[in-house]
């Protein structure tokens, strides 16, 4: 992850933990020793599950009969906010989830049905998909999720060389998660119409020099 952006802004940036989850548990206890407020993708807040909700209308404006948006799963909270405006509007739209094989954890936590604040995770290069998932995108996930898909690490790499190279789009590994998931199911009924939603650009400028190399 690309952390010169944050401190160009003036962001004071605090590194540390070996993981996500441990890296969130000491910013949490950040945040509550300084009375600081926490704001979060994937917490409970349905404010701010609806605010990333809208690129679901977004969409729809632009491809009013869409037959799937494709979407990158972390913590949850953006699959949760586009599927739940998406589906008010057309039900018969199908919402896939994308997630890393470093860290299958929402798809985990639906097949056996148990909430993973936390999970373990593999080396990835999605740092962005890493850890647990937030509790209201696990209780809306059965009704909200059609499908999970889970992708390769090295499809992921092709992913982000692919659009660098074959649509000049930059686009972090986390967010190509969605363009893997093409390139590995070519046979998956996703529809004619199918919208992948690129989340975030914020790749090292180093990892992106390897990946070009592959």
């Amino acid at each position: 992850m690309n952390v010169d952006n944050p401190k160009y802004y003036g962001a004071k940036l605090i590194i540390d933990g070996e993981t996500y989850d441990d890296a969130h548990r000491i910013g949490m206890a950040y945040v509550k020793n300084h009375n600081m407020t926490y704001v979060d993708a994937y917490d409970n807040d349905p404010y701010i599950y609806a605010g990333q909700g809208m690129i679901g209308i977004e969409i729809l404006e632009q491809i009013s009969n869409i037959d799937s948006i494709l979407v990158p799963i972390g913590g949850g909270g953006l699959i949760t906010g586009i599927g739940t405006i998406a589906k008010s509007i057309n039900t018969n739209i199908k919402i896939i989830g994308v997630q890393t094989e470093a860290c299958p954890a929402m798809k985990a936590a639906m097949d056996e049905n148990v909430f993973y604040d936390e999970y373990k995770s593999k080396d990835s290069v999605c740092e962005a998909l890493i850890g647990g998932i937030g509790h209201l995108a696990y209780e809306k996930s059965k009704t909200i999720i059609d499908d999970i898909l889970i992708v390769k690490e090295s499809t992921i790499k092709k992913a982000v060389k692919h659009m660098i190279l074959k649509e000049k789009i930059i686009s972090e590994p986390s967010s190509c998660t969605v363009v893997a998931a093409l390139m590995e199911y070519p046979n998956y009924h996703f529809g004619s119409k199918v919208a992948l939603v690129l989340s975030g650009s914020n790749i090292d400028e180093e990892l992106m020099k390897n990946i070009l190399q592959i």
